[in-house]
Formats: C-alpha cells, structure tokens, sequence
C-alpha cells in the first residue's frame, strides 16, 4: 500500500488568502454594487516592457523555423541570459560568474526545492514574519524549524542569536511580508553567523529592485564572507512584472560546500533529474529585462508602483500609524490603529471603505495586530483607497 507523507498533518494550516477569499466573496455577493479597492495581494497589475514582449515574439518566431528551432534548453539555463545576469551584478559592485548562476521559472520554487539537497536532520532558521513557503517546505521534509523574532523593536529586522544554533537559515530582504530590509552591518552579522556555524544561508532578492538606500545591500555577495555560506534566489515577478510568464535565478558560488560536497554541483545534479528548465522564448524575454532598453523600460513601471509606495506612507505618516517598508519595498507593514487584531482591521476597511488588505496573523505569531498593504494596485485605486482610510479613521 502506498504510504503519504506524513509530515503534511503537521503543516500549521495556512488559511490566510483563503479566509480572505472567502470574506470578500461573501461581501461581493452581498453588497454587488461594491466598489472594491484591492491592496492585498503582492501581485503585478503593469504589463510587460514593450521591449520584453517584442524579444519573446521573436524567440517563438524562431522555434517556428527549423533553421532556428530550439529543443531542450541547457539545465542552467542559456548562456546569453546568464552572461545578462552577470552584467546586471556588475551594475551594483558585484561579482557573480556566469557559471555560477541558475536559471529557474521563479524564486519561490528554489526556496521550496533547495531543502532536497540538505540532509534531513538540519535545523531550520527562519525570522517571524515569514514567507510560509519557508516554513511549509521544511516541514514537508520533516526538518526541525527555530524562530528568530522580528518585532518593532528590532525593526522587523531579527539578527542572530549566538547562543542559538542553525544549519539551514533563510532570509528575505527587503522582506515579504514587513517591507523591512538589512543594512549591510546587519546582513554581515549574519553572514559572520553563519561561517561560525557551518550554516548556509537561503537569500531571497526578489525585491532587490525596489531598494533606493544606499547602505542596503542588492545582494548578500555584496557582504564579505557571504561567498562562502550563501545562496541567493532572486526573480523576475516582481523586478519586471514576470508573476505568471515565470523566470527568475539562484546563484550558488562555486566555491560554497558542505560536508565535503560542493553545493553547486549537488544543486545542477538535483535539477537535471526534477527540472527540464525555462523556455526559449521566456528566456529570450528575461534577457531583454537587462539590456539597456529593458532596463529604462522596467525602471518606468517599478517607478509606479514606488510612487503607490510613497502614496500609502505619507497617508500613514499623516495619521500617525507605525509602518515598516515602502521605501526600499512595494509592502508597508502598518500597526493596525486603535488596538485592533489584524483580522478585525481586515473585516473593518472591508466593510467600511471596500478596501482589500492582508492581514500579518498569517505571516506568524509577530503579525499579530499588524496589516499588510501592496503598492502593486492602480494608481488612481491606491490614491483613492488613502482617502477613504483617512476619512474613515477621522471620524
């Protein structure tokens, strides 16, 4: 008889966007002339730069042709993006080889299948709030999972505890949910954490693109030591709007090993046997992401969404409401006003002004009494749903 895996009873139920599914239908059916605003989910509303769609009609036209025709890409990916990636690095003092980048259909895949290539028995970091894929992930695999506490305190920026010790840590910054992002002083302290501890770190740069501050790192190899006990994960859905054309890339260094293996190599061995890698044609497109059009081009629509940004905290900073994020990061983190819990703050902009958000109880026990907004919305719908929170909460 075949056996399921068992591990899956002990994942923590993630209800979140289908409780929040479930509310807002019901309110559409009661309410059918509603004129819903929604800033609750972190997904793009900008089309593709012109220049991407042109280079990925001409990457179909060119499998349409049997002089041009491509069958199985590279596991890798195609030399001609990883050598586009490498130039991006370049941009911002990094160094990353061409050979040590991997292209895939989406950060959030990585950092769910990384854990394949780690024995079963590490114990796994991860800061509250956290991105549930971390969590889901390893306790799909059966992993023991530890919490770093980010709190208002610390800035929802958790750094290490010495006296604590991990195998597998993951981070994300700027981060999903809180918009909160490490210095380079914080992002060395764990990188410093991690060389002590024979630790590897999972570094989610999917929002690098958002960063404005000049002492928040684009990359965790932007921090010395991080060659040595860092993989980055880093997409394009985000950077350019690729949330359902699927690309992104994970650099592994190649001088990073464990336990006698190097992680590259185990990495590539795990793909060829699980993964038939990225089309020609989306790679073709994710190329002229980083061409010098592409990039004026994505620049115009990440400048949207960070005017959203700008749009949601200056309404904050007017009614005085703690937030985290917004400035290097589409998210704000907003304390929810008046004492409220964050389902509470859900049901009443909902009810109240028809204003979608995400409520930080999902994200951890640290979301308690926090909401999350998105600046990926419209930007005439964002403006508009400022205004009806300032109304509301002037009464």
């Amino acid at each position: 008889m075949a056996k399921v895996n068992q591990n899956f009873d002990n994942l923590v139920p993630n209800y979140l966007f289908a409780e929040i599914a479930k509310r807002v239908n019901r309110y559409v059916a009661e309410h059918p002339d509603n004129h819903l605003i929604r800033l609750g989910i972190g997904d793009v509303t900008l089309p593709l730069a012109p220049v991407v769609v042109e280079v990925m009609k001409k990457g179909c036209d060119e499998l349409g042709c049997k002089e041009t025709f491509k069958g199985y890409p590279d596991y890798e990916g195609y030399g001609f993006l990883r050598e586009a990636i490498s130039g991006y690095y370049k941009r911002f003092g990094v160094t990353v080889d061409p050979d040590e980048i991997m292209v895939n259909d989406g950060a959030k895949s990585d950092a769910g299948n990384m854990g394949d290539i780690f024995s079963k028995d590490n114990i796994v970091l991860v800061t509250d709030p956290v991105y549930p894929v971390y969590v889901d992930a390893n306790i799909m695999s059966g992993r023991k999972i530890i919490y770093a506490d980010a709190t208002p305190e610390n800035g929802f920026c958790a750094l290490p505890d010495p006296s604590v010790h991990a195998d597998m840590i993951y981070l994300c910054s700027p981060n999903n949910p809180t918009g909160a992002a490490y210095t380079t002083e914080q992002l060395k302290a764990w990188v410093d954490y991690a060389n002590e501890n024979d630790a590897v770190i999972f570094y989610d740069a999917a929002y690098e693109a958002f960063i404005t501050q000049d002492d928040v790192p684009r990359s965790i190899f932007a921090i010395e030591g991080a060659r040595t006990c860092a993989i980055e994960m880093c997409s394009l859905s985000k950077t350019a709007g690729f949330t359902g054309t699927r690309c992104g890339y994970t650099v592994i260094p190649k001088e990073l090993e464990r336990d006698g293996k190097n992680i590259y190599q185990l990495w590539y061995r795990r793909e060829a046997t699980k993964f038939n890698g990225v089309s020609y044609p989306v790679q073709c497109a994710a190329a002229a992401v980083f061409s010098e059009l592409g990039l004026h081009q994505i620049k115009e629509n990440l400048s949207y969404y960070q005017e959203n940004a700008r749009v949601i905290a200056q309404t904050l900073d007017e009614l005085r409401i703690p937030y985290t994020g917004g400035i290097n990061s589409p998210y704000i983190w907003l304390q929810c006003p008046n004492g409220m819990g964050s389902w509470e703050f859900f049901d009443c902009l909902l009810h109240e002004i028809e204003v979608v958000g995400t409520p930080g109880e999902g994200f951890g026990k640290n979301g308690a009494g926090w909401f999350r907004l998105t600046s990926f919305g419209d930007k005439d719908k964002t403006i508009e749903a400022m205004e009806r929170l300032k109304q509301m909460l002037k009464k």
